[in-house]
């Protein structure tokens, strides 16, 4: 969801999704990069790998656009340079969206693909979940999703920009409303409509894993920039992880805005966020 690209002042979510559409999707893939569609999965899915992945090791990859838009053509781009960084084959799926498929369609896509590469015979500590924005939130709650089922956690999991708190209650909200360009908290409050419908629970633990028991989840880098209105979801998200027993690392970024690592093919930071992601699941993953 980034200014320029994407109409955040309509209220037609047809409209959003052809504006990402044409921005986000407008990024070219280097030509050393292979992305392959494959049938047989819950939702549709596409490989992304390079010349020297390791086959062997799989980051599962949840697009943001606040469960109602986005795609696996606006972020095939990011996920590239994502799963270079890492060295890995990256899955990225295109979950179903809001208002047409309300919570939990999301979680269910999700723990769907989860479960079909351990179905594969991927080792767990071979996985690593990542998502921006909607899809950090949706990491999380398919990790969640994955313990309740009882299924083995990956190795780690990232989230980039985090949305992880669908109430809207976060200090940021107002706090940062001047200096986030990109969203605000009545944007928020429509895409948390769109995906619960009128009468859901925004504190619901799978809608908003910020109000989750989060024992036994893996390592977590969450990334988040410090002038945006989402910077308390990721800051309080961690306190609760933390409380929880759960390893995590936060990156707090001066002066970066919502999701800016979408941009590294312009902004030299955004580049330098997906190479520390590198380095995490690299480390993580073996």
């Amino acid at each position: 969801m980034l200014a320029g690209m994407v109409d955040l002042n309509t209220t037609s979510v047809e409209k959003m999704r052809s504006g990402m559409e044409a921005g986000l999707g407008a990024f070219p893939l280097p030509d050393d990069v292979s992305a392959q569609v494959e049938s047989g999965w819950p939702v549709p899915v596409e490989w992304i790998s390079t010349p020297d992945c390791d086959d062997s090791r799989v980051l599962l990859y949840l697009h943001g656009g606040g469960y109602a838009v986005g795609s696996i053509n606006t972020h095939r781009e990011l996920v590239s340079r994502l799963a270079r960084a890492c060295g890995c084959r990256a899955l990225l799926i295109d979950y179903r969206l809001g208002p047409e498929h309300r919570f939990p369609a999301a979680v269910d896509d999700a723990l769907a693909c989860y479960s079909q590469l351990l179905d594969q015979a991927i080792a767990p500590g071979h996985i690593a979940i990542a998502g921006d924005s909607a899809g950090g939130g949706l990491t999380l709650a398919t990790l969640l999703a994955a313990r309740e089922a009882g299924l083995p956690m990956p190795a780690a999991a990232v989230g980039l920009s985090a949305w992880t708190d669908l109430s809207v209650s976060g200090d940021s909200i107002t706090s940062r409303q001047e200096a986030d360009p990109m969203l605000t908290g009545d944007q928020l409050r429509q895409f948390a409509t769109w995906y619960l419908g009128e009468d859901g629970d925004p504190r619901d633990p799978l809608a908003s894993p910020l109000f989750a028991s989060l024992e036994g989840l893996p390592p977590l880098l969450l990334q988040v920039g410090s002038e945006e209105v989402l910077l308390d979801d990721t800051l309080r998200l961690a306190d609760n992880a933390r409380a929880a027993g759960v390893e995590v690392c936060v990156e707090q970024w001066d002066e970066m805005f919502h999701v800016w690592q979408a941009l590294a093919a312009m902004l030299d930071e955004g580049q330098k966020a997906i190479d520390r992601i590198g380095e995490f699941l690299r480390e993580k993953m073996g």
